[in-house]
């Protein structure tokens, strides 16, 4: 009886939300891959950053302090690259029209 409870209650709740804000809920609809691309990048950013942070550890145990500074200048850059690969085009070709006019 109270699973059933449960369920009629979760039920009403979405059913309230889906009403509420109709935008948020029906958002999966039509953008599937948009969304599930979204998803996967901030997973990869987060496991990114996980593993810069692992590494660095490594670093400040050993007291290698210049080599911890050029990975995390190579980390950030590599995670420009990656993670917005629209600024880098921009900025590739503003660099171009400076250079060639």
């Amino acid at each position: 009886m109270a699973s059933r409870r449960n369920a009629l209650l979760a039920l009403a709740l979405a059913v309230a939300l889906s009403a509420l804000c109709p935008a948020q809920a029906l958002a999966a609809g039509n953008e599937v891959g948009q969304n599930l691309a979204g998803l996967l990048r901030h997973y990869a950013s987060e496991l990114y950053g996980g593993v810069v942070a692992i590494a660095s550890l490594f670093f400040l145990i050993h007291r290698r302090y210049s080599e911890l500074a050029v990975f995390l200048l190579a980390s950030v850059v590599v995670a420009w690259m990656v993670f917005a690969p629209d600024e880098i085009a921009k900025a590739a070709e503003s660099i171009g029209h400076q250079i060639f006019g």
